[in-house]
C-alpha cells in the first residue's frame, strides 16, 4: 500500500515507523516545516514536501496526523484525491472528512507518544471508523499488520474514550509535574518518587483503580489533609487542586 503522511509530529513519527516496519510504502511526508518533513521522511525513505499542492495524488491511503484544528484545512486540499483519507484524532468527527472527500475514515491510536521514546505498536489499541464497509475492511487489514488490538468504533464512543484518556494520561502526567515543582522548591529530587509512580501504575494493570486507592482522603485522615493544605498556603492554585481531588476521592469512597 502506498501511503502519504500529512504531519510529522509524535503520532505521525511512530505511525510511520510501524507502517514501514510492516512493509508498507510511505511515499511522502508533508509538514508546513520542510525541515520537519525531511527529518521524518529520511527515516522511512519518503519524499518530504511542505506544500499541500504538491501532495502525491496516486497513493492508496492518506493519513492526516495534525492538530485537530488543522484537520479540515488539510482535508480541503485533498478534494481531488481518489484514495482513502483518514485522520488520527480521538475527538474529531469523521464527517469533517466525509463532507468534502470521496472516501474517508478514522485511524486513531490510543497511546501517548513522544519522539524520544520507542513504543511497542503491537499492543496499542487502534480505533477504526469508515464511511463504508469496503474501506473499513481496508483499515482493519492495515491495522492488524501493526497492532493486535483493533477496534471498530463510532465517533461518539471514540470521543468518550479520548476524554477518559485525558483524565488517565494527560491530567495524571500534569500532576507528576506539579509534584516535581513541590520537590524542586524543597531541594528534593524527582527520582525519589519514581518507584511510587511505577508501583501505582503496576497496580492498576491487575485491578480497578478504585480498589487500590490509598492516601489521606480515602482514609478520611483530616488532620493530614489540613497539614497539607497549610503547606500549600502560598500556592493557592495547588491548594485548590488538592482540595478538589481530595473531595472527589472522599465522594467516590463513601
Amino acid at each position: 500500500m502506498k501511503i502519504v503522511l500529512l504531519g510529522s509530529g509524535n503520532v505521525a513519527t511512530h505511525l510511520a515507523s510501524a507502517l514501514k516496519t510492516a512493509g508498507e510504502e510511505i511515499v511522502q511526508v508533508f509538514s508546513p516545516s520542510l525541515i520537519n518533513a525531511k527529518l521524518l521522511a529520511e527515516k522511512v525513505n519518503a519524499e518530504p514536501v511542505d506544500d499541500l499542492s504538491k501532495i502525491n495524488k496516486l497513493a492508496d491511503l492518506y493519513i492526516i496526523s495534525v492538530k485537530d484544528d488543522a484537520i479540515a484545512k488539510v482535508a480541503g486540499s485533498l478534494k481531488t484525491i481518489d484514495g482513502l483519507v483518514v485522520h488520527t484524532s480521538g475527538t474529531t468527527d469523521i464527517n469533517v472528512l466525509s463532507s468534502i472527500l470521496k472516501n474517508a475514515g478514522v485511524f486513531y491510536p490510543l497511546q501517548t507518544f513522544s519522539k524520544s521514546k520507542v513504543v511497542n505498536f503491537a499492543v496499542i489499541p487502534l480505533c477504526l471508523e469508515a464511511t463504508d464497509a469496503k474501506h473499513l475492511e481496508i483499515l482493519k487489514v492495515l491495522a492488524r499488520k501493526i497492532s493486535h488490538k483493533v477496534y471498530e468504533m463510532g465517533g461518539e464512543k471514540r470521543k468518550v474514550l479520548h476524554l477518559a484518556a485525558v483524565f488517565a494520561c494527560n491530567f495524571t502526567n500534569h500532576l507528576y509535574s506539579l509534584a516535581n515543582q513541590i520537590l524542586i522548591a524543597n531541594d528534593l529530587d524527582f527520582d525519589i518518587i519514581r518507584p511510587l509512580i511505577a508501583e501505582t501504575a503496576d497496580k492498576i494493570l491487575i485491578d480497578l483503580p478504585e480498589n487500590v486507592q490509598t492516601g489521606p482522603a480515602v482514609r478520611s485522615d483530616e488532620s493530614t489533609i489540613e497539614k497539607h493544605l497549610t503547606m500549600l498556603a502560598d500556592l493557592p492554585e495547588l491548594q485548590e487542586i488538592y482540595q478538589t481531588l481530595s473531595s472527589s476521592i472522599k465522594l467516590s469512597h463513601k
